[in-house]
């Protein structure tokens, strides 16, 4: 029996539409990649305002941007290197005017349901330490490089298979497999003692 159910629409539809300015065709766009932007963003900065802010500007960018859009590769690749590269930029612009302190954190992270997730059968010492998990870690996060903080929120985070990242952040895929190795080791020092 034929699927008689609408398909969705190809990137590259979508995207030719968008450039001949049907905007419900880029608002497909925006809900389809919406929310992994927004967790990459977000996992990069650790603010939910700023990660707002910067994900209006990426769909901003990436709209007037389209014209130059020539399809050598995928629409999520060209668009998550917008986000990453304006992130990075932003993120170089705050140390610049503040310097990054551990204590500016979101601190909506330690409640965040999709980073914790808590059993109410489990005793209140285990409860702390699930609770001080989600904190940990972004606080790891933080503290490792830009460029290592990148790979692991794209490949450990977002999924991203080393060759997408590769072309997001145009380096080699060797390169991608150290840093994200490089990261994984600071990241596993930095939280030793939760696992003592």
């Amino acid at each position: 029996m034929p699927d008689d159910s609408p398909q969705p629409e190809l990137d590259d539809e979508l995207v030719a539409r968008a450039r001949e300015g049907d905007t419900r065709a880029f608002d497909a766009l925006i809900l389809r990649y919406g929310d992994k932007l927004y967790g990459l963003i977000y996992n990069m900065t650790s603010h939910k305002e700023d990660t707002h802010d910067l994900l209006q500007d990426v769909f901003a960018k990436a709209y007037h941007s389209l014209p130059k859009f020539r399809g050598q590769s995928a629409f999520y690749t060209w668009i998550y290197q917008i986000a990453v590269n304006m992130t990075l930029n932003f993120l170089k612009k705050r140390k610049r005017r503040t310097g990054l302190s551990l204590h500016d954190l979101d601190s909506s992270v330690q409640n965040d349901p999709a980073l914790v997730h808590m059993d109410h059968q489990t005793n209140l010492e285990r409860r702390s330490d699930l609770q001080e998990l989600p904190k940990r870690l972004n606080e790891a996060m933080q503290r490792l490089s830009e460029s290592h903080r990148t790979v692991v929120t794209l490949f450990d985070i977002q999924g991203l298979p080393h060759t997408e990242i590769s072309k997001i952040l145009k380096v080699s895929e060797g390169t991608v497999r150290s840093r994200l190795y490089y990261a994984r080791q600071q990241l596993q020092s930095y939280l030793q003692d939760l696992w003592e």
